[in-house]
C-alpha cells in the first residue's frame, strides 16, 4: 500500500488515538482510511463541493457542502446509537 505523509492539528491527532485507545478502530490507518472513504463517497453524491464548482459560487461553497469533520462526527454518532 502506499504511504502518504499528512500533517493534521494535535487535536485531530488526539481523536484518532482516542478513536483507537478506545477500540473504536485498530489503528490509525484505519481511522484515516475511513475518512478518506466517507469523503470519497460524499463527494461523489454530491455532499461536499469540489474546487472547481465552488470557485463558480458567489460565496465560493454551495449551499449543500459540508465539513468532512461533520460528516465523520455523524457517522460515528450514528454508529454509537447502533452499538
Amino acid at each position: 500500500m502506499p504511504m502518504v505523509t499528512v500533517s493534521i492539528s494535535p487535536l485531530q491527532a488526539a481523536g484518532i488515538r482516542a478513536a483507537v485507545d478506545t477500540g473504536t478502530y485498530a489503528s490509525s490507518s484505519e481511522v484515516v482510511r475511513e475518512a478518506l472513504r466517507m469523503w470519497d463517497a460524499a463527494r461523489k453524491r454530491g455532499e461536499i463541493c469540489d474546487v472547481p464548482r465552488a470557485a463558480n459560487e458567489p460565496d465560493g461553497v454551495t449551499k449543500s457542502s459540508r465539513c468532512v469533520a461533520d460528516m465523520f462526527a455523524d457517522y460515528e454518532a450514528e454508529r454509537r446509537r447502533h452499538n
